[in-house]
């Protein structure tokens, strides 16, 4: 008696990063690492100003969500595109097909999902964030 071939695996397929003209307009900003004091601090700010902003964090990483005029501004911060279902930064466009990148990292229907070069992630959408005392200790500085 004779095993059964394996299954194949699925080809992999590399990612491709291509530059994108016009950008998207932006509807997130990303900060990873060293970047993410700064980014916490300017979200901060926008909260108390009265800005509407959906908030991920975790202590490496920082991902604010809103309208492209209320999206706060932080260097080594990289601002979001939506491209179909998928953030991408606003000036590059992942390639195979944004749509094919969701179905790879695992995305439901409702999750959010981001890639950016080095980077994925698929998560829940964050209700707006109310509390900016919230991001202290991300940005390093006393609440308020």
């Amino acid at each position: 008696m004779t095993a059964a071939p394996a299954p194949l695996a699925p080809p992999a397929v590399a990612l491709r990063w291509e530059r994108r003209e016009p950008p998207l307009p932006a509807a997130a900003v990303l900060a990873v690492g060293a970047a993410v004091p700064a980014l916490a601090a300017a979200t901060r700010e926008r909260l108390t100003d009265g800005a509407r902003l959906g908030v991920l964090a975790d202590d490496t990483t920082l991902l604010v969500l809103g309208a492209e005029v209320d999206l706060p501004w932080a260097d080594g911060a990289r601002y979001l595109g939506q491209d179909g279902e998928l953030l991408v930064p606003t000036t590059a466009r992942p390639r195979p097909a944004p749509a094919l990148w969701r179905t790879a990292l695992g995305a439901e229907p409702g999750d959010l999902c981001v890639l950016v070069p080095g980077h994925a992630l698929v998560a829940a959408r964050p209700a707006p964030a109310t509390d900016p005392d919230a991001l202290a200790p991300l940005s390093g500085e006393p609440a308020r």
